[in-house]
């Protein structure tokens, strides 16, 4: 036999210490990166941040664009944004290097009109900035994202949801308008009722691919400044199911929803379904106030897991046993999954839950997202790639048990994440996303109750070294979404052919749209974006072996 080679014993050090390493290298320069981040944004914001100027800067982009267009056309490289790889919240690392890249500089707030329940952004805006801008105001946008560097623009061109979404639909539902900046320079408003309608369906899931965001206007929500919860766990997969369908609006449109929704499944049989109400702390005296976002308090979903040992459980739609009850700041909860980036830093830092590591290193969490990718090597790249699971998917509420069977058989990986989201039927070439099949369309309405069905982590194959090959597990998983017209999240690994892809994705107005505007020698087309940078046959081949 031969001997392990050092990479070898390097990576099986690196596995088999993962806590260890994390512990001492990579929190603490995650924090002091995060610092430097966190200055540089105080920096900008304290001595340079001007929303008067923002037209001044529009018009830079503009000239840039204009002098990349004077460039003898077979000498033009492709558009893309200036902003590093490492700053995304995306998997993959697209090309930029081989690309003209842009800089926007576009950071700040740019109007609140409380009489027309909006607010008008740059694009650089994240998620972060806008719940500490608009929650001290009684609003929030009608989707947040849980994840505070997330920026308003991503999700506008990208996509996103929440468990507001049952109500709200999609991220892209939230829009009222874009100005983007064209391949030729030309600056435009884009509405769903203007000259631009076409553009207007066709910017969602575009992921940079037509055009330049600059400025977008978002629909704001009136808030209360808590969150109600209520903690309900359920026995019995079709149990929850049902209760999920129920709850959703999915069988009866007339019904009363709570404003949050949502379900963590700790395993095949068990789940804790969670409603949520905007709150005042008068309405609810008695209720403790769970300061949930405080570097000391348990990550939010061992908090929930904790109902799940409560004996009685919930079994019908009739009889929700409501185990936990509690007042949750608002902006807690829309965060509540921040520090432990949902369920992914135990598999990074197994101990980063216990009570003493939270109570005195606790503030070191979250590991920045952007230095886990800022210190990406090729070699880390593959080793997450075929180690890990990071997926979105959108799925037919109505197929959840498949859903969650097809996702135990190909990862074996829990918890997993369940947030109900209306899926709007725009009718034909409306844009990206696929029409809702007819038998999916909730009675009486023109919106079907689909999922996102969040998963994250290390598959139990990989935890216990069995045969894994991830190609095949996320292919299965791919035609199993296409299979019942469901779509991917394309901020994760993509492991389709093109062709599947288009199968997947309705691309009949983009490429209208690519044409239309200019964007076909001037952008990158849609695919060749969100493509992994890796080969993921080679890849698969090798774990088939």
């Amino acid at each position: 036999m031969e001997a392990p080679t050092l990479k070898t014993r390097l990576i099986n050090f690196l596995e088999n210490n993962r806590g260890l390493v994390v512990l001492i290298f990579c929190l603490p320069a995650s924090f002091i990166f995060d610092l430097v981040l966190k200055t540089r944004h105080w920096f900008y914001h304290t001595f340079l941040s001007a929303p008067e100027d923002h037209d001044k800067r529009v018009k830079e982009i503009q000239r840039r664009v204009a002098e990349w267009n004077k460039q003898p056309q077979k000498e033009r490289k492709l558009l893309c944004t200036a902003r590093p790889n490492w700053l995304s919240l995306s998997t993959t690392f697209f090309r930029k290097d081989l690309c003209e890249r842009i800089p926007i500089p576009l950071y700040d707030v740019l109007e609140l009109n409380e009489s027309n329940l909006s607010v008008k952004v740059e694009p650089m805006v994240t998620v972060g900035d806008i719940t500490k801008y608009l929650i001290p105001k009684g609003y929030t946008l009608a989707v947040t994202l849980e994840i505070a560097d997330a920026t308003l623009g991503g999700l506008a061109f990208g996509t996103g949801m929440t468990t507001h979404s049952h109500k709200a639909g999609l991220y892209q539902e939230t829009i009222i308008s874009y100005d983007v900046v064209l391949a030729d320079g030309s600056l435009i408003n884009v509405r769903k009722d203007n000259e631009h309608s076409e553009l207007f369906y066709a910017l969602p899931w575009s992921h940079g691919s037509l055009c330049f965001l600059v400025a977008l206007e978002l629909r704001i929500i009136p808030v209360k400044p808590y969150v109600h919860m209520q903690y309900i766990p359920v026995s019995g997969q079709q149990n929850y199911c049902k209760i999920m369908q129920d709850l959703s609006g999915a069988n009866d449109k007339d019904k009363k929803l709570p404003d949050f929704l949502e379900a963590t499944l700790f395993n095949k049989h068990d789940a804790v379904v969670m409603i949520g109400n905007f709150a005042k702390k008068e309405e609810f005296p008695k209720l403790k106030i769970n300061r949930m976002s405080r570097w000391y308090k348990p990550w939010f979903y061992k908090y929930v897991e904790k109902f799940l040992r409560l004996k009685a459980r919930s079994t019908t739609n009739e009889d929700l046993k409501i185990k936990g009850e509690e007042l949750i700041p608002l902006r807690d909860y829309l965060l509540r999954h921040n520090r432990s980036i949902f369920w992914v830093v135990e598999d990074m830092l197994p101990f980063g839950n216990d009570s003493l590591f939270r109570l005195f290193l606790g503030w070191l969490l979250p590991p920045k997202i952007a230095f886990l990718k800022w210190t990406t090597t090729p070699g880390v790249r593959e080793l997450t790639f075929t180690k890990q699971v990071f997926q979105d998917i959108v799925l037919p509420l109505s197929k959840l048990e498949d859903q969650v069977n097809k996702s135990e058989e190909l990862f074996d990986l829990y918890p997993l994440l369940v947030y109900p989201c209306r899926v709007y039927d725009r009718g034909p070439g409306k844009g990206q996303v696929p029409r809702p099949l007819p038998e999916y369309l909730c009675p009486g309405t023109d919106y079907a109750m689909y999922n996102d069905l969040g998963i994250y982590g290390v598959p139990g194959f990989v935890k216990r070294k069995e045969k894994y090959n991830p190609v095949y597990a996320m292919r299965e998983m791919e035609k199993f979404t296409r299979d019942v017209k469901g779509f991917s999240f394309l901020y994760a690994d993509i492991f389709m052919t093109e062709e599947e892809f288009n199968e997947m994705f309705d691309l009949t107005l983009y490429e209208r749209v690519r044409k239309k505007y200019g964007a076909e020698n001037a952008f990158p087309r849609l695919y060749d974006k969100v493509k992994p940078e890796v080969d993921v046959q080679a890849i698969g081949q090798k774990y088939a072996n």
